[in-house]
């Protein structure tokens, strides 16, 4: 199979390639963790020699509650990410909801997440495509791995093949998400590379009163499962105090266990890229 390759911060990104974390926090809740989670975060990768883009959202504006926490906003949160970047030399990936942020955005990060909600809304896709950076588009829940073709054709038609597909779940009935591992071979066609967001594929939308629950506990199988495909990359989220979190803490690695989780992922990453293809049509 070919394998498109991208290339962030001089990391390269294909699905023959070496796993490439993006990981992170769900949002920024303060500058003083931000800078403490993604030191360990940069810690743990330098010593396992995984490459590391690093992962927060500035603003979590589509959550079910009107009183759920939204995060600091642009100006604030792409300062501390700033800071991120500077402090560590990481690429940065966040996510926008409006065309009007890209701009803005593109002045820290390197990389441009499309959210799953908003992955059809076209004016958005192009204000994105037209940043030049690397995007990182997530595949709707509703949406089926085939499907994504739309949206990257979007995109190269804007001028951007810098392009990366993300899983993170299909709906499955009322609160609750299922992965299907037959589509990440589906999106694999498509040559770009493909990115496992395991945390939140662990998600229980809408089961709880207000927020989203999530199984913590079964967070090492399932990113085991989704490597086993032969991918690019996992994107992963964290929390020193997950229960305490501020968003998707039910979803969420314990920061502590982040090493012998990285470090499982990565023995079975090289394990499978080892292994020749085989036809089997």
């Amino acid at each position: 199979m070919r394998h498109k390759q991208i290339e962030i911060a001089e990391i390269p990104v294909a699905n023959n390639q070496p796993l490439v974390l993006f990981g992170g926090l769900n949002v920024l809740e303060s500058r003083e963790l931000t800078l403490s989670v993604a030191e360990q975060f940069a810690g743990v990768c330098s010593e396992l020699s995984i490459p590391l883009v690093f992962k927060a959202s500035f603003d979590k504006s589509n959550r079910s509650s009107v009183g759920s926490f939204r995060g600091p906003g642009i100006e604030k949160g792409l300062a501390w990410l700033g800071e991120v970047k500077e402090r560590h030399g990481l690429p940065i990936i966040t996510d926008i909801h409006e065309p009007d942020q890209a701009a803005v955005a593109s002045c820290v990060a390197d990389v441009l997440q499309l959210p799953a909600f908003l992955s059809r809304q076209t004016d958005l896709v192009v204000a994105m495509a037209e940043t030049g950076l690397a995007i990182n588009i997530k595949k709707a829940q509703f949406l089926a791995p085939q499907e994504m073709g739309h949206i990257l054709r979007k995109f190269e038609a804007a001028g951007n093949e810098r392009l990366m597909l993300c899983e993170r779940g299909s709906s499955f009935g009322y609160n609750n998400l299922v992965v299907d591992m037959l589509g990440f071979a589906v999106m694999k066609q498509f040559h770009y590379p493909v990115i496992f967001d395991v945390t939140h594929a662990l998600q229980k939308p809408g089961a709880l009163a207000a927020s989203a629950d999530g199984r913590r506990n079964q967070v090492t199988a399932l990113a085991k499962a989704g490597i086993s495909q032969g991918i690019a990359g996992l994107f992963l989220e964290a929390h020193p105090k997950p229960d305490q979190a501020l968003c998707d803490g039910p979803c969420a690695l314990r920061l502590d266990q982040l090493h012998p989780f990285l470090e499982q992922m990565q023995a079975l990453d090289t394990l499978i890229k080892s292994q020749p293809d085989i036809d089997t049509a």
